[in-house]
């Protein structure tokens, strides 16, 4: 099989690495899009069944997908959040009722904009939970959403009943729906139609009755309640829930002697930060208490914000707990490089991969870490901007390392095409976006996927 650059026949075990070209051209960044339709022609390609979504396509590509004979790719486009929106609005159309539904529940996702006239489209579909789907978007004329609120389907009636509508329903209109016997339909009506339960009555919202209420929800809000004084608050600083002095030793008005004497618990896992230093952390002296204070808490919570003065930073990736410095690197783009490479060589959560992609991240200098006996450290060493081809061809030969390194561009030709006969490594090579258009149609060949018209986007 190392005629996978030529026009030769194959050698045996073309078949054993055909799932791998397909599943690696998947992923390929150089995709042309005369392969991409050739991919299109099959209709369950190996590897992620979102393979698409994690595309970026052109309006010509979309058309592609959008036109695909495969109900899969055509759902997978409506969740694609950088489509041509114009070209999208072909899905509107579909054939398929259940792909015009998940088009309906995902068209003003991702901040898109709705094209004129979709809405009113769907909003006429034959299929019930297709126009159920569009009551769900705001920007439903107030005129289509009326004629809804007629509609033969329970679950439309229902969904499409907002305060700003029921007002300008013709009087007939507003009876029936009172008297529809259907039960979501009353319910919707009847959270229309309920009264404003109102303020609570001003004795129960004093300060000293709700840091003495039994409801230990009612006091964490009252411990944390900037509008609750300081002294009436400090009562709960010996509050038998956690949840309630932990509440009181985040507030703003506190000393840290306060604070310290406070004997909080805190929690494992995420944390909502304080109000205050979400609103106004990022004042530069609302920064600099936070990042100062004993609370370890609130050292997280101000690391959150994106843009922290100089000092703020060099402070915060000194100090002494971990997590501090982990949500600096995630939320910070000014943390220092030497802190993100430490994070991503030691945090083990969900998303430590994601601290590549930061700012600071690639630097010269990786390079160094090539022999490190951190797997993770070795990886980065690829993301040296000075490393050469020599460095990649020699990590394509570390198993902990390999995949990233042999779809690295900078592998030599004559290496990366070698690799695509190798079982395990043929995905990484497939996926190499140095790879030529000519090679990627020739695994096309090899692979069985019909060849179609090279110069045009195929039809159907």
């Amino acid at each position: 099989m190392r005629d996978v650059g030529g026009t030769g026949e194959p050698e045996d075990g073309t078949e054993e690495c055909a799932r791998e070209w397909l599943g690696g051209l998947m992923v390929n960044p150089s995709l042309p899009n005369t392969a991409l339709a050739r991919l299109l022609t099959v209709e369950e390609p190996p590897g992620s069944s979102t393979w698409l979504e994690r595309r970026t396509l052109d309006a010509e590509a979309t058309a592609m997908v959008v036109a695909s004979p495969h109900t899969g790719h055509r759902t997978q486009a409506a969740g694609c959040p950088d489509l041509d929106v114009d070209v999208l609005a072909r899905l509107a159309h579909d054939p398929d009722p259940r792909v015009r539904r998940y088009y309906a529940v995902l068209l003003g996702d991702f901040g898109r904009r709705i094209p004129d006239g979709v809405l009113e489209t769907l909003a006429g579909d034959p299929v019930a939970a297709v126009r159920r789907a569009v009551t769900d978007h705001r920007e439903l004329p107030l005129a289509v959403r009326a004629r809804l609120a007629r509609d033969e389907n329970a679950l439309v009636r229902a969904g499409a009943l907002t305060p700003e509508l029921w007002p300008l329903l013709d009087p007939g209109v507003r009876e029936a729906l009172l008297a529809d016997p259907e039960p979501a339909v009353r319910e919707a009506v009847d959270r229309l139609l309920a009264p404003d339960p109102g303020p609570a009555p001003a004795a129960r919202t004093a300060p000293g009755l709700r840091v003495e209420d039994p409801d230990p929800f009612v006091r964490r809000a009252a411990a944390g309640d900037p509008e609750v004084p300081t002294a009436v608050a400090l009562r709960l600083a010996e509050d038998p829930d956690d949840g309630v002095r932990l509440a009181l030793s985040q507030r703003e008005d506190l000393t840290e002697e306060q604070r310290s004497a406070i004997a909080y618990v805190v929690p494992h896992g995420y944390h909502t930060p304080p109000r205050w230093v979400t609103e106004r952390g990022h004042e530069p002296e609302v920064a600099r208490r936070a990042a100062a204070s004993g609370h370890v808490l609130i050292r997280r919570s101000i690391a959150m914000q994106e843009r922290l003065p100089a000092d703020v930073v060099e402070l915060l990736a000194r100090d002494e707990d971990f997590f501090v410095k982990l949500t600096l690197c995630e939320y910070g783009p000014d943390a220092p490089h030497e802190l993100v490479v430490e994070m991503y060589a030691h945090w083990h959560g969900l998303r430590w991969s994601f601290l590549r992609h930061h700012p600071n991240f690639a630097r010269p200098g990786l390079a160094r870490y090539a022999d490190h006996p951190n797997p993770r450290l070795r990886r980065a060493a690829l993301d040296d901007p000075e490393g050469g081809p020599g460095l990649v061809l020699r990590l394509a030969d570390d198993p902990a390392v390999a995949t990233w390194a042999v779809r690295d561009p900078r592998l030599p030709a004559d290496e990366l095409l070698r690799r695509l006969t190798v079982p395990g490594s043929a995905f990484a090579a497939a996926a190499n976006p140095a790879l030529p258009p000519a090679v990627m149609h020739r695994l096309l060949d090899l692979a069985g996927v019909a060849a179609g018209d090279r110069g045009t986007r195929p039809t159907g």
